[in-house]
């Protein structure tokens, strides 16, 4: 564990193969406003253990041993999208947390120059002086809960409001848990999904690795016993994150996105949770439109890069991806879920 920085604080790269230095993490993570469940270093080791993509950990002290702040970070690379250190990997938060935002971000420019990575790239978090940010590409998502289904119903804005009360009048079945079976249900229908929009599936072993090692659960929606929605929550501190979630072809004529989201708000409310974290957005595209119409007023995500020549662009909304993105929508599925997970553990 070599000091990367001594001053104004020491900045050291976390063993989290130590439960010392897990524990004092979580901790600090724990207690300090504005943490995410991508800060957790169960985060970074599901996805070191899934995607293969190394976690790197940086933590900064004080003389006495307190810690002011984290960051956690992942080693991304990847032939086709190249390399950074990404805060965090697969996740859509994670950026500096704490109040050494400036000691952490030069302790992360270090270690990638160390590691041979052209550039780091912070989801959140405060922007360090003199990097690249961009408040403009991403909107985030969150609202507290309301206090029963009525209430709910009626937090909905009145368009969507009414596509909630048509879901709830078809036949579905509404059912959750952690089992295999369900994992294996649930990454069946988001692979179909993320296929739809174009887009390589994560592979199969990161959901497990979060299911595993982190406090999630999945929400399945079906009709006549066959999966047609699903999502992979995760919960932190009162919040749940709707993250992996999607549906079938069929699912948009019985409105079966629209009874998931409905009954994981109840089940969220029955766990003890009081907040729904719909999660982040590119900005003007159907995704945010759907949250705006829950409801959910949108707040601008900053996004921070520092690069040694041109910076990796894997947003697919980028021009030079749009042939990639068609194609791949065409794909027979069994194809697109052999080739997705080997494509996307570089995206990070």
């Amino acid at each position: 564990m070599k000091p990367l920085e001594a001053a104004p604080l020491g900045v050291r790269e976390a063993d989290l193969r130590e439960a010392d230095d897990c524990a004092r993490i979580v901790a600090f993570v724990e207690a300090t406003q504005g943490a995410t469940p991508f800060h957790l270093p169960a985060w970074s080791l599901a996805v070191q253990a899934g995607c293969g993509q190394r976690a790197r950990y940086l933590i900064a002290e004080r003389a006495d041993g307190t810690i002011v702040g984290v960051l956690p970070l992942s080693e991304m690379r990847s032939p086709l999208f190249g390399r950074a250190l990404v805060s965090t990997g697969f996740g859509v938060d994670g950026g500096v947390l704490g109040d050494a935002v400036e000691a952490l971000a030069s302790g992360a420019w270090d270690l990638a120059q160390r590691l041979g990575c052209p550039s780091v790239e912070l989801r959140g978090g405060a922007a360090p002086e003199g990097w690249a940010s961009d408040d403009t590409s991403y909107l985030g998502f969150a609202r507290d809960l309301a206090a029963d289904d009525d209430a709910e119903l009626l937090a909905i804005p009145r368009k969507q409001r009414a596509e909630v009360r048509r879901a709830l009048g078809f036949d579905l079945d509404v059912a959750t848990g952690t089992s295999r079976a369900m994992q294996a249900e649930h990454y069946r229908v988001y692979a179909e999904s993320v296929r739809n929009l174009g887009t390589p599936v994560f592979p199969a072993k990161l959901f497990r690795s979060v299911m595993t090692s982190m406090d999630a659960d999945i929400l399945t929606v079906r009709h006549q016993g066959r999966a047609v929605a699903s999502v992979l929550s995760l919960y932190f501190q009162g919040t749940v994150y709707p993250y992996w979630g999607g549906g079938t072809a069929a699912a948009r004529g019985l409105r079966a996105n629209d009874r998931m989201y409905f009954a994981l708000m109840a089940h969220a409310r029955a766990r003890g949770c009081t907040r729904f974290d719909f999660g982040r957005s590119k900005t003007d595209t159907g995704a945010a439109a759907f949250k705006k119409n829950w409801g959910f007023t949108p707040e601008k995500r900053l996004y921070a890069k520092r690069s040694d020549g041109p910076a990796r662009e894997v947003n697919p909304l980028n021009p030079k991806y749009a042939l990639m993105v068609r194609t791949w929508k065409k794909l027979p599925l069994w194809a697109a879920n052999a080739a997705g997970p080997w494509i996307s553990r570089g995206l990070g």
